[in-house]
């Protein structure tokens, strides 16, 4: 591709983005249109930097710096920078209370990993093509990340989180989730461990526990070795929110990854109330009273309270279950039985390894073990939640509709993976690590906090305003700047963070 310029009727001059391909000359953008030296020149600098992306027409202010005829002196582009989405990020860092941290450094190695995740030395490449004032050296990256670490900033972004996500009100529930964070590196170490790997992989990885609030926004996150069981985790991360922020009155809510008779008696003995989801194979057991008595016919959004021991010995206690129908999920739940039924038939028709599937039983000869087939299909649909919240306290409904703001946490977790790209990890020491790990803490609130403003994700709210630019010219010693004017869905984005920042 290449810039052309072709004067129009009205003498003014058009500046094209045109690629050529087998002779076929295609505009692939107009940039704009110049009255006068200055304002082509501005043109012709946006256009160069247009080259290669597509995304979306940029339109400059030209108004402000006149039509002046041809001088003596060319023009020459002092500088361009994507002020409106900097800016932006600048306020949303500000409106959560990051600022107070106090390293500038810190901020806009922060800023920079929303915008475009990358390692720490190329994040100066990242700072150079959005024109960001005063972009730190890449020795003082490294020294800002040591003291990062030195003096406990993840203590104050987590503070600072917590204060915002509780300016309406004291939180009552918090969302608790474990995903595991890999490394390209061949050896172990404290930290860097080969564990159970949720992509079944082989790598050294971390544990990293989350905890945000029932919006998804973070308030917590810790690293824990790769080898560390999941349902180890949550303890720590509440105690050490508890301990922080005083906070006495907590739900947490985790999936069925957290639940073990050993694990609930610990939360419970530290004073935290829970709902933690159960495996569907305990279904039988616990509803077998009330099929006996009332029937196994359950209707789309039915709740079933029912009880569970659960421990040995000394440890036994009875907690509450509760158990909830829906119909949408026994039509996912249908097709998942169905394909394990084929696996079933394939190993028994030896077109398929004979392997510990579901409905195998193996011996002599494989066969599809019918019987809990049909015992699986009675309990389809049916999910269940463990708690220690009285039905005085909180009824069924509100259990279940406490859990299903889990997929919260699930969000964040994923908007961590991808957005900000958490993952593969390059660092090598336990310090950097941490580091790393409360960038990525901060970069996904401000990301959440931006989403909960606009509705919008962070990647297209920077796709949208990163083109807008201010391109500063100088022309016989004198300095004009022009901007582009929002448009479309930048300036919906804008108006939205107008209109949240109000209120």
């Amino acid at each position: 591709m290449y810039v052309r310029k072709v004067v129009t009727s009205s003498k003014a001059t058009a500046v094209q983005i045109v690629s050529k391909t087998r002779g076929v000359r295609t505009i692939v953008e107009h940039v704009g249109s110049a009255h006068g030296e200055e304002q082509l020149a501005v043109l012709l600098a946006i256009a160069q930097q247009r080259i290669g992306e597509l995304a979306g027409r940029v339109a400059l202010d030209l108004d402000g710096l006149g039509t002046t005829p041809p001088t003596t002196a060319a023009p020459t582009v002092a500088g361009s920078r994507s002020r409106v989405l900097w800016d932006v990020l600048e306020a949303a860092y500000a409106r959560l209370g990051f600022n107070t941290v106090g390293s500038d450094t810190f901020r806009k190695l922060v800023l920079a990993r929303v915008v475009e995740p990358t390692s720490k030395a190329d994040t100066l490449r990242v700072w150079d093509e959005l024109g960001v004032p005063a972009a730190p050296s890449l020795s003082t990256v490294w020294r800002t990340l040591a003291r990062s670490v030195e003096q406990d900033w993840r203590s104050k972004i987590a503070t600072a989180a917590y204060a915002h996500a509780t300016r309406a009100g004291a939180l009552t529930v918090v969302l608790y989730d474990v995903t595991t964070l890999y490394f390209e590196a061949e050896r172990e170490d404290k930290l860097r461990k080969v564990g159970m790997s949720k992509e079944r992989r082989v790598d050294p990885q971390i544990l990293v526990g989350l905890l945000v609030d029932q919006g998804g926004f973070p308030l917590e996150v810790h690293e824990f070795a790769g080898n560390k069981g999941e349902t180890l985790t949550l303890l720590p991360v509440l105690n050490a929110f508890r301990e922080r922020h005083a906070a006495t009155e907590i739900v947490v809510v985790a999936d069925a990854g957290m639940l073990s008779a050993s694990n609930l008696n610990k939360l419970e003995d530290a004073g935290f109330s829970f709902i933690v989801g159960s495996r569907t194979s305990s279904a039988p057991y616990d509803l077998a009273e009330h099929y006996a008595t009332v029937g196994n016919i359950v209707i789309d959004g039915e709740t079933i309270d029912t009880t569970r021991v659960m421990g040995a010995g000394v440890n036994a206690r009875t907690r509450r279950v509760v158990w909830h129908y829906s119909h949408k999920r026994k039509t996912r739940d249908n097709i998942t039985l169905n394909k394990q039924i084929e696996r079933a038939e394939q190993i028994a028709a030896g077109t398929r390894p004979a392997k510990k599937d579901r409905f195998v039983t193996l011996g002599q000869r494989p066969g599809v073990n019918w019987a809990r087939v049909e015992k699986a299909r009675e309990y389809l649909g049916l999910k269940g939640y463990v708690t220690n919240l009285s039905t005085i306290t909180v009824s069924a409904g509100e259990v279940v509709a406490a859990y299903h703001d889990l997929f919260q946490v699930e969000a964040s977790f994923r908007m961590a993976k991808t957005d900000l790209r958490a993952r593969p990890i390059f660092a090598n020491t336990e310090d950097s690590i941490h580091a790393h790990l409360t960038i990525v803490f901060a970069a996904l609130a401000i990301s959440r906090h931006l989403y909960t403003s606009t509705g919008v994700t962070v990647r297209r709210i920077v796709r949208a305003l990163r083109p807008l630019r201010d391109v500063t010219i100088s022309i016989d010693g004198h300095q004009f700047t022009a901007t582009t004017p929002p448009a479309g869905e930048a300036a919906d984005i804008l108006a939205a963070l107008q209109l949240a920042a109000g209120h």
